[in-house]
């Protein structure tokens, strides 16, 4: 699967396993994610690519916490 800037992805390793987050920025073979709680969008987690599972969903507008917050919560709650 090709990851892009933007794409909800699910942690598959470590401690946040299983929880969703928003690509931030891609560099080689990492990614920087942030979730708007406790990573905040100003200062993504750097994360390797084969510890995250790529959903199908691509968002333009996360440029705030709050906003990251508001797309996420609809895949935490399924």
């Amino acid at each position: 699967m090709e990851y892009c800037v933007g794409m909800i992805v699910r942690a598959k390793a470590g401690r946040d396993k299983n929880s969703f987050f928003v690509i931030t920025s891609l560099e080689d073979n990492f990614a920087f994610i942030a979730d708007g709680k406790r990573r905040k969008v100003e200062k993504p987690k750097k994360k390797k690519l084969i510890h995250l599972a790529a959903t199908n969903t691509v968002v333009g507008d996360f440029d705030t916490n709050r906003k990251v917050r508001k797309i996420l919560s609809e895949f935490q709650d399924n």
